[in-house]
């Protein structure tokens, strides 16, 4: 069958393309987890070069809205709801993003519930949380490594 080299290349390709499900984990260049979904991309990082070296950024079809509020409320056995007004957008509007010294609550959230929403305004992206918490645990990790 000479064709089917053709349809394992058709196949990778569609693959790579299609949304990674996963929390990955990676150390560089910063200490980064990602997860996407077809709502939502979500990347945390850790960078000891800025000043605050926390990021979450969430990213979007659709712009989210201006509102003088955001926050990611969690559910499962450590509920919360936290809130931030230190938020930012992407010029689209379609990336927000949220700088820190630290973000215990919002790693904690991660890790030990099962489910989350981003809320700003009244737009709310529900996003499951199922297999973060190996990704935070390498994350917490890595953020606590001296820089060189």
């Amino acid at each position: 069958m000479p064709h089917l080299p053709v349809k394992r290349v058709l196949l990778s390709l569609l693959l790579l393309a299609t949304p990674a499900r996963a929390w990955d984990f990676t150390p560089t260049p910063v200490c980064t987890i990602l997860h996407d979904t077809p709502m939502l991309s979500i990347c945390v990082t850790y960078d000891p070069a800025r000043p605050q070296p926390y990021a979450i950024t969430l990213t979007r079809p659709d712009p989210w809205p201006v509102t003088d509020l955001f926050g990611p409320g969690f559910n499962g056995p450590a509920a919360m709801t936290i809130g931030a007004d230190r938020h930012q957008l992407s010029p689209d509007a379609r990336t927000l993003d949220v700088t820190d010294t630290g973000l215990g609550n919002v790693l904690d959230g991660l890790a030990f519930n099962a489910t989350a929403t981003a809320l700003a305004g009244t737009t709310v992206v529900p996003f499951d949380l199922t297999g973060a918490r190996p990704a935070v645990e390498a994350f917490r990790a890595c953020a606590t490594v001296p820089s060189a």
